[in-house]
């Protein structure tokens, strides 16, 4: 396996070995399947029945929206062009809105400049910028051997300091050219790190208990890469080691559905940020424009917001041909589907708890700016147009105006729709997604 998360060829964690196949299967023996979480959006129902009204109240707020994103990783592939950055980050018409970038601290210091211009531009766009590395400085790691492999990595337990102290120099650097860090990881993926740096739970908690509190920006962990519950419980049953992270961040290669609420996040987390800081889904082989299976990334970011409740939807590399942005620059399918989020439901947005499932094959979440504006996403995977009528409580809007992607219409504004006593009636094509928003 190589360092490189790259397109899929002949190895690295995109090919047809362990990472493809898990996000393939959408389901693994490590994590053991729970009932679905009350409320949470399940499987269709087999028999149709009329579809109830969604009823939108901006009064049952959730979780605060901090942004939707990616990845520049200007080592493993080049780094965005200028116009790259413009569409990535800027919200007009053809761009994605992303409000989200997730960079890499290189483990050698003459690699962190190249970080920065992008950074810098997506800062002036208004975006937030998180970092995350792979591996701590050479000097401070050592090998040892973990099962069949014999160079396995671990940060030196005399290097702890050291290495807060690495994570510290990262940030400030960034701050001197213009970019603040809204926070830094511990590690990325440490439970799948073959190629990167191994952490077990109990060396994540030492860290988090001694050496995390002395870093200067928000601190995330564990970064697990399939959300795994059994590395990030014992830091959230650690009085001592919670207290120095900010946000629990995760990733979702093959997370099946029904693992994705975490019930001990709820009862330990309080004033703690739950983020999804990577993933690509459902796959890394098939291109981003393929239909209708870009839509799998609607109901995805959809559930993850929905079920899991993120804060933060944030996508591997920007650029590539199975990502969001094509290696042309422009908006792939799977992209407009992204947008159709991170161009509408802002930052500090809050999700409303709504009808998330009100029809077989129906998606539908909510969102509010904390004023009049409301925003409703809804993904219909079924083949068949529907109709769905939405009431919103509370709200002064007369009018609505939408968003569509299908088939053959991409992020295509459609005709306003009146409401009528507080209500509008929204058509959903076959196999599409669109984006409601109160006027």
């Amino acid at each position: 396996m190589t360092l490189r998360r790259d397109e899929p060829t002949a190895s690295g964690p995109e090919s047809p070995s362990r990472r493809s196949v898990l996000a393939a299967m959408g389901a693994l023996p490590l994590l053991a399947a729970a009932p679905p979480a009350a409320g949470a959006s399940g499987a269709p129902a087999a028999a149709a029945a009329p579809a109830a009204d969604v009823i939108v109240d901006p009064s049952a707020a959730r979780q605060t929206i901090r942004g939707f994103g990616g990845m520049n990783h200007t080592v493993w592939i080049s780094d965005l062009t200028p116009a790259q950055r413009d569409t990535a980050f800027g919200n007009g018409e053809g761009q994605l809105g992303f409000s989200v970038l997730r960079i890499p601290v290189h483990e050698n210091r003459a690699d962190w400049s190249r970080a920065v211009a992008t950074a810098k531009r997506a800062v002036e766009h208004g975006a937030t910028v998180i970092a995350s590395p792979w591996n701590p400085p050479a000097h401070m790691t050592e090998t040892f051997v973990r099962g069949n492999q014999t160079n396995a990595r671990r940060l030196r337990y005399d290097m702890y300091g050291a290495y807060a102290q690495h994570l510290n120099d990262f940030s400030g650097f960034m701050a001197e050219n213009g970019v603040d860090l809204y926070a830094i990881s511990v590690q990325n993926e440490p439970d799948y790190a073959q190629d990167w740096t191994w952490w077990t739970p109990n060396e994540m908690i030492r860290f988090l208990r001694e050496n995390a509190g002395s870093i200067g920006t928000k601190v995330i962990a564990p970064e697990s890469f399939q959300y795994v519950k059994s590395f990030s419980d014992p830091i959230l049953n650690d009085p001592q080691a919670l207290a120095n992270l900010d946000i629990l961040g995760a990733h979702l290669y093959g997370t099946p559905n029904q693992n994705f609420p975490y019930p001990l996040f709820r009862e330990k987390g309080v004033g703690k940020e739950l983020w999804m800081t990577e993933v690509y889904h459902p796959n890394s082989s098939d291109s981003a424009d393929l239909w209708p299976q870009a839509l799998d990334v609607g109901e995805h970011i959809h559930r993850a917001l929905v079920d899991a409740e993120f804060q933060a939807y944030v996508w591997w590399y920007i650029r590539r041909g199975y990502g969001p942005m094509r290696e042309d620059g422009r908006i792939s399918k799977r992209g407009a589907c992204m947008a159709h989020f991170s161009k509408f439901v802002r930052p500090e947005y809050v999700r409303i708890n709504t009808a998330a499932n009100p029809q077989p094959n129906v998606y539908t979440s909510a969102y509010t700016d904390g004023g009049s504006k409301v925003v409703i996403v809804a993904v219909n995977k079924g083949a068949s147009q529907v109709s769905q009528t939405f009431t919103l409580a509370n709200t002064t809007a007369s009018s609505v105006s939408s968003w569509l992607t299908d088939a053959g219409r991409t992020l295509a504004p459609q005709g306003g729709i009146t409401m009528s006593n507080r209500s509008f009636t929204g058509t959903l094509p076959a196999r599409s997604v669109t984006t409601f928003v109160t006027g």
